[in-house]
C-alpha cells in the first residue's frame, strides 16, 4: 500500500502525538514489542530481499541487519524504565532550598531516512530510538534497495497505524527536500553521504529542525610493527569487505609500517582466499555493488596503483572482488574520497607521526583502527586524531556494544546514537527546578543591601 504524504496525513499524526498516546511507559514497551515481532514474522522476507538488493548472504544480513537490531531492542527494553525516570540533579546554593530534575520529554513528530548499504537496519535501528523516546515516525527507506524499501512499508503498515509511524517511498533526492520544505518535523535523522546531509540540513535549516547526521569518511585502518598480524588480517579483511566494502565504517585504507607491511600483505591475501576462496564470484559470502553507476565510479579508482590480489570486475553482476592495491600517492583519486567499495589502498609509514598527518588530509572520519600492542602508540593515536569512535585490534564491533554511542564529528556526522544514545538523541532533556514554597530568603530580591551583596559575592564565587 502506498502511502501518499500530504497535509492529510501530517496533521493526523500531529494530532496522534498531541493525544499523549506515545508518551506512557507501557504504550512504549509495547510498540518495541510489535515491532521485534514484525521483524521475526518476516524474517524470511527481509533475508530475501537483502539477497535481491545487494547479494548478502543470509548470516551477513541477519548478523548485520536483524540480529542487529534484536539486540538493539533487547538493550532498550531493559533500561527504559530507568532512561524515562526523573532525574535529580545537584541544586547550588543560590537556589537553595530547592531540588532539580532532568525530565526526558519526547521530540514529536520524527522524519528518519535510510541509506541503501545497510537499507533494513539503519532505518529500524533509529525507529526503535524514536519509539524509545515516546515519538511518532516517518520513514523514507532507500529507492535504491528497493525490494528491502518494500518488505519495511508492508512490515510498518500491517504492524502499526499510519498516524503513528508511516511509510513513503520514492525518489529520496525530490521527495525528502519536498517534504521538508512543506512540512515542520520536529527531528531529521540521515544516515547517508555527506553531500546529501549538507542538502538536508540546509533546507532544514529554514524551519529550525533538529538534524542528526551519520554520514562516512574516510576511515583509516593502522598497522604498527608491535601488531598480530594473523588476527589483524583476518579483521581487516572481514571489515573490509563484508558488504562488498559498501560500510561507512569500513576501513577505507591502510597505514602500515614498512617494517611488516610486506608479510602483513600475504597474510591479507591468504586470508581473501580463505573467506571467499579462489573465485570470489561464485562465494555466497560476498556481495555485489549496488548499482552501475556506483559500480563504474569504484572501477575507475583501480585505474593507478598496482592491484596485488583481486582487480576483477564483471560489469553484468555488478561483482568487484576483493582487491588490494599499493603504490598509491596520497595525491591520487582513491586516496581524495570515500571508496565506498572492495579496494583497499596500502600506504607505509616509518614514524606514527606520520600517520596523524596522512589522516588529517581529509575530514575527521566516522572511524579509525589501530593494531598494536604498545600502549604509548595507542595514547598518542587516541589523543591527536579526531574522529568519531573505533577500535584497538579489530574493525567494526564497536558497533556491536550498545553501551557505547555510535556518530561522527565534523565532515561525518553530527549527533550519536544506540542504546542509551538513540534514546537521549529523540528526547528532548527538560530541566526543572523545584523550590521549597515555605521558605523565601530575603537578599535575593532588591533593594540589595551590602549584606545581601556580599552574600551574593560569596555564593556565586
Amino acid at each position: 500500500m502506498k502511502v501518499k504524504y500530504d497535509e492529510k496525513l501530517y496533521e493526523a499524526q500531529q494530532r496522534f502525538f498531541e493525544s499523549g498516546a506515545t508518551k506512557a511507559y507501557a504504550f512504549r514497551r509495547k510498540q518495541l514489542r510489535i515491532l521485534k515481532e514484525a521483524v521475526k514474522s518476516n524474517e524470511k522476507e527481509i533475508l530475501h530481499a537483502l539477497y535481491i538488493d545487494l547479494h548478502k548472504s543470509t548470516a551477513e544480513a541477519y548478523g548485520t541487519e536483524i540480529g542487529f537490531l534484536y539486540q538493539e531492542i533487547a538493550y532498550i527494553l531493559r533500561h527504559l524504565n530507568d532512561w524515562m525516570k526523573p532525574q535529580r540533579v545537584p541544586t547550588p546554593l543560590m537556589a537553595q532550598p530547592a531540588s532539580s530534575y532532568i525530565y526526558r520529554e519526547p521530540l514529536g513528530l520524527t522524519l528518519l531516512i535510510a541509506p541503501w548499504n545497510y537499507p533494513f537496519q539503519l532505518l529500524m535501528a533509529p525507529l526503535a530510538g524514536a519509539i524509545a523516546g515516546g515519538n511518532c515516525a516517518v520513514l523514507k527507506p532507500s529507492e535504491e534497495a528497493p525490494h528491502t524499501a518494500a518488505v519495511i512499508e508492508k512490515l510498518i503498515h500491517d504492524h502499526f497505524p499510519k498516524e503513528y509511524i508511516s511509510v513513503i517511498q520514492g525518489d529520496g533526492s525530490v521527495l525528502v527536500p519536498d517534504m521538508l520544505q512543506r512540512f515542520r518535523f520536529d527531528h531529521v535523522f540521515f544516515t547517508g553521504s555527506a553531500a546529501v546531509g549538507k542538502k538536508i540540513m540546509a533546507v532544514a535549516a529554514d524551519k529550525l529542525t533538529p538534524v542528526t547526521l551519520e554520514q562516512g569518511g574516510k576511515s583509516p585502518c593502522i598497522v604498527d610493527e608491535t601488531a598480530h598480524l594473523d588476527l589483524a588480517a583476518r579483521r581487516i579483511a572481514l571489515g573490509k569487505f563484508i558488504d562488498a566494502g559498501q560500510t561507512c565504517v569500513a576501513p577505507d585504507y591502510l597505514l602500515v609500517h614498512r617494517s611488516v607491511r610486506d608479510v602483513l600483505l600475504q597474510k591479507l591475501k591468504h586470508t581473501i582466499q580463505e573467506f571467499f576462496g579462489a573465485d570470489p564470484s561464485s562465494s555466497e559470502s560476498y556481495g555485489r555493488i549496488i548499482h552501475r553507476k556506483r559500480f563504474d565510479r569504484i572501477c575507475q579508482l583501480l585505474q593507478k596503483g598496482t592491484i596485488i590480489t583481486g582487480g576483477e570486475t564483471v560489469s553484468e553482476t555488478l561483482y568487484i572482488a576483493p582487491t588490494i592495491l599499493t603504490d598509491v600517492s596520497v595525491e591520487d583519486p582513491i586516496m581524495q574520497e570515500e571508496i565506498f567499495g572492495p579496494v583497499l589502498p596500502v600506504l607505509t609509514f616509518d614514524r606514527i607521526e606520520e600517520v596523524a598527518e596522512i589522516i588529517d588530509r581529509n575530514a575527521r572520519p566516522l572511524a579509525l583502527y589501530l593494531f598494536t600492542q604498545n600502549k604509548q602508540t595507542e595514547r598518542f593515536i587516541l589523543n591527536k586524531i579526531r574522529f568519531g569512535g573505533g577500535c584497538i585490534n579489530d574493525t567494526l564491533m564497536h558497533l556491536s556494544n550498545p553501551n557505547l554511542p555510535f556518530g561522527g564529528l565534523g565532515g561525518s556526522g553530527t549527533g550519536a546514537y544506540h542504546g542509551r544514545y538513540s534514546f537521549q538523541t529523540f528526547t528532548h532533556a527538560k530541566g526543572i527546578l523545584k523550590s521549597n514554597s515555605r521558605i523565601d530568603v530575603s537578599f535575593r530580591y532588591p533593594p540589595y543591601s551590602r549584606f545581601a551583596e556580599r552574600l551574593l559575592r560569596f555564593l556565586l564565587k
